[in-house]
């Protein structure tokens, strides 16, 4: 690929689809040349915000008529797959909004359609750009707590019975792929799982508690790492109010809590000061599932244009997305047996 602009199309005009158009706006390296919808007229409302050429209805028609060369997946979770290997096997490497999809089975099949067509394959967990994430991964990796002991990832979000209605396909099985933890949670399954390491087995409970849904808005999980830790992960949509993601990291010689607005408590065996804040940081989307920055999409275009350009993996690559999704799975088949699930 040569040193013009990578021209990047958006499939998807819903909530989502603006965070990336305004990133990849934002990038000296990046063009947005096209949008795509089922529904035209959300297609043409993002194309005209953003003054992007093309609009079409369906992705075949991008991909024949458009010359593209990266996508933006920012359609419903199930439908992440056959559009990715769409995608790929016209060539067009892809960035896929989290999850990156809904079923083993699908995710294996856009790992490998990618691979086999020598595309990339990046998905979206813009906490993993966060400083606060980086640090305290780095703090863990370079044994700062000792042997870990406890791993616990908090995330109690507050989405109403009309965010649930504002689509037919959300909170449902068959499209959502899950409730609380895959669309909300699924977030913070990946932080957790990325600072304390693979995950060994699951003991779980999750149901719709509170609102009128098929999948679960309450879950709460025990977790054993394969370092020989435990956790817990809770996540729900059924808080109110929804409060801030908190990542609890115990070791025998130290402890990380931190979230979205900071440090809550840094105690390392070496005794360092907790690193300061480059930024101020804020509470993401705990009520509010538009009250996203756009930072972490700029990294992760970022990375993407870098990974096609010096062709190596992304930042984070179709595998290790793939790695969330199946914790959540064990969960919910936990949740639906009784019984421990070994990953």
């Amino acid at each position: 690929m040569g040193s013009g602009k990578i021209k990047f199309a958006i499939i998807g005009a819903g909530v989502i689809a603006p965070l990336h158009a305004r990133a990849i706006q934002l990038h000296p390296e990046a063009e947005l040349v096209a949008i795509v919808d089922s529904v035209m007229e959300k297609a043409q409302k993002l194309a005209d915000e953003y003054s992007v050429p093309f609009i079409y209805e369906h992705i075949d028609q991008l991909l024949q008529q458009c010359d593209v060369d990266a996508v933006c997946i920012c359609l419903p979770s199930g439908l992440h797959s056959e559009v990715t290997i769409a995608a790929a096997e016209a060539g067009k490497h892809v960035l896929c909004e989290k999850p990156l999809d809904i079923t083993l089975a699908n995710m294996d099949g856009m790992i490998a359609a990618c691979r086999n067509n020598n595309v990339k394959l990046a998905t979206v967990f813009q906490k993993r750009t966060t400083e606060l994430a980086i640090q305290t991964r780095q703090a863990v990796k370079e044994g700062k707590l000792g042997k870990l002991v406890l791993g616990d990832a908090y995330l109690k979000y507050y989405r109403s019975p009309e965010y649930y209605k504002s689509a037919d396909w959300r909170g449902t099985w068959e499209v959502d792929g899950g409730g609380a933890l895959m669309n909300q949670g699924v977030h913070g399954v990946d932080i957790i799982r990325w600072i304390m390491g693979d995950v060994d087995s699951v003991f779980a409970y999750a149901a719709p508690i509170v609102r009128d849904i098929e999948v679960e808005d309450t879950a709460v999980a025990v977790v054993r790492y394969k370092n020989g830790a435990f956790g817990v992960i809770q996540g729900a949509t059924s808080v109110n109010p929804g409060q801030e993601p908190r990542f609890e990291i115990h070791g025998e010689h130290g402890s990380i809590i931190y979230a979205d607005s900071g440090i809550k408590l840094w105690k390392t065996l070496d005794g360092e000061e907790p690193p300061a804040a480059s930024s101020e940081h804020k509470a993401e989307g705990s009520d509010n599932p538009q009250a996203i920055s756009e930072d972490g999409h700029y990294i992760l275009i970022d990375d993407l244009i870098h990974a096609i350009r010096e062709d190596r993996e992304p930042l984070i690559s179709g595998e290790e997305a793939r790695k969330s999704v199946e914790l959540i799975l064990a969960i919910y088949e936990s949740a639906r047996t009784g019984k421990e699930i070994k990953l």
